[in-house]
């Protein structure tokens, strides 16, 4: 890991978004900072912060995600790096493949508190919930990594000096055990809700949610793994708790007035034109002033992710914009048209209340319909072919969406039934690669999707990112993955 931001990180991981009175910078020390419960709040606020990192930058999560896979193709003639990524043309200095050392600061964050926590004098319940939080927190970031790079480091104290940086890479089951362990204990600890000023914190469902996603993820493309059944219990924990509920139209589930709703069983939260997210302008149609700005066309939607909503789908006027009107002119946009102007782009998270780049929509990192569709490719795994509970958990989803229930599948096409509603139901929510990797369907995904002259040279050993090169030269301990 690089020593630059572990010094950045003793600066930084007692941050938080509101004043504190605090003693002077210049007295501010681990000795003297970690002391009271106002410092605990502090330090697992920063944690929270940090996902804006992860999550809300302009090419966090989200870009390699839409690119490396089928659902979008980059601006082409931007930095060479967007398209070297989309065709498979990747090498460990690829700036887009680095959301590794975003993941370490955020756990950096993580192990403070639950390090430092335990010292301080203040009510035993609520530490115990901030410790928590912050299992739950690095669980997620741990659970990226690992689907990202495969072996990582694991490294579950607080980095304070630059000694003993130079961690080896854990076998991905050592990582998986520590998912394991966080989510286990959070979802022991942690509430089922939240009074509604700190609503988006980490709840008892989000730990289930995400331990149902890991079992989902582990069980991968083994047929009766015993990980199906424990994501199907873990699902149906989380409904079981009655906190959750589908809205009834698609697109409040992304609205302002939904954040930490009942749709929401984690996300991150952002505050228009204060701490915002750059999704609208971003991801917007290129050059075309709609937006506090005009738009980048970062990634325009490819045909194929277009074409697989059918028309009468209610999820495609709220994920796409397909049209504009400026100045009374009317511009219809295209899936196919090789202008970036006439593009058709995303605008499901375009927060048009916002008069900078920072729009306020949430990031939803586990909705309730994931829960549901998981439960239903669960289900179907275990009972080898649909149940009443599988079907039902399925057509909640598609039924708002306006689609016609499914019945009469059998397992195999239940199963690419439910594989095809993960795609619609969550486009532009970074699900698409993990979904394609556990599936096994990454490389025939992405040769599929040719549009554009792509021509992708993918091949097995891309399932897994190179380890970023800075990494690599500051840790001489790190092995790269195959082929790079």
């Amino acid at each position: 890991m690089k020593k630059t931001w572990t010094l950045l990180l003793l600066l930084t991981s007692a941050a938080c978004e509101k004043s504190l009175d605090l003693a002077p910078l210049s007295n501010l020390t681990n000795a003297t900072y970690y002391q009271s419960a106002a410092d605990a709040l502090a330090v697992v606020n920063s944690c929270y912060a940090h996902l804006n990192s992860a999550y809300g930058a302009a090419d966090g999560y989200v870009f390699p995600d839409l690119v490396t896979t089928d659902d979008a193709v980059p601006f082409l003639t931007g930095g060479p790096d967007r398209p070297l990524l989309w065709r498979y043309n990747i090498t460990s200095f690829n700036v887009y493949v680095n959301l590794y050392s975003t993941s370490y600061a955020g756990i950096n964050r993580c192990n403070t508190v639950i390090d430092r926590l335990p010292g301080i004098a203040m009510d035993e319940a609520l530490k115990k919930r901030y410790v928590a939080e912050a299992r739950f927190i690095r669980a997620l970031h741990y659970f990226n990594l690992v689907r990202l790079y495969g072996d990582v480091p694991l490294v579950t104290r607080e980095t304070t000096s630059l000694e003993g940086l130079n961690v080896s890479r854990a076998p991905a089951d050592d990582v998986y055990a520590l998912i394991e362990a966080d989510l286990k204990e959070a979802e022991t600890t942690l509430p089922r809700t939240y009074p509604a000023a700190d609503a988006g914190r980490a709840t008892q469902g989000a730990a289930k949610a995400l331990l149902a996603k890991v079992y989902l993820t582990r069980a991968g493309t083994t047929k009766g793994s015993p990980f199906w059944a424990q994501a199907a219990a873990k699902c149906k924990e989380v409904i079981d708790l009655g906190v959750y509920d589908l809205w009834p139209n698609y697109a409040d589930a992304f609205s302002l007035a939904a954040k930490g709703g009942r749709e929401s069983v984690f996300e991150v939260q952002y505050l228009t034109d204060v701490r915002g997210n750059p999704f609208g302008t971003h991801y917007g149609v290129r050059s075309v002033p709609l937006y506090p700005g005009p738009g980048s066309g970062a990634a325009r939607v490819s045909p194929s992710l277009f074409n697989a909503f059918s028309a009468n789908d209610r999820r495609r006027s709220v994920t796409f914009q397909t049209s504009y009107t400026l100045n009374g002119v009317t511009v219809n946009l295209s899936a196919t048209d090789p202008d970036p102007t006439r593009a058709v782009s995303f605008q499901k998270l375009w927060d048009r209340t916002a008069r900078t780049n920072a729009g306020g929509l949430s990031f939803p990192i586990i909705r309730y319909a994931d829960v549901l569709l998981m439960q239903a490719e669960a289900l179907n795994e275990t009972g080898n072919g649909p149940s009443a509970d599988a079907y039902a958990a399925l057509n909640r989803v598609r039924t708002r969406a306006g689609l016609t229930p499914a019945a009469n599948l059998d397992y195999a096409t239940f199963r690419e039934a439910v594989w095809q509603e993960r795609r619609l139901e969550f486009a532009f929510e970074a699900q698409r690669r993990f979904d394609l990797l556990r599936t096994g369907r990454l490389l025939d995904a992405v040769k599929a999707e040719n549009s554009f002259n792509r021509n992708a040279t993918i091949q097995p050993f891309h399932a897994l990112l190179p380890l970023p090169q800075a990494e690599m030269d500051a840790n001489p301990n790190l092995k790269q993955n195959p082929g790079y």
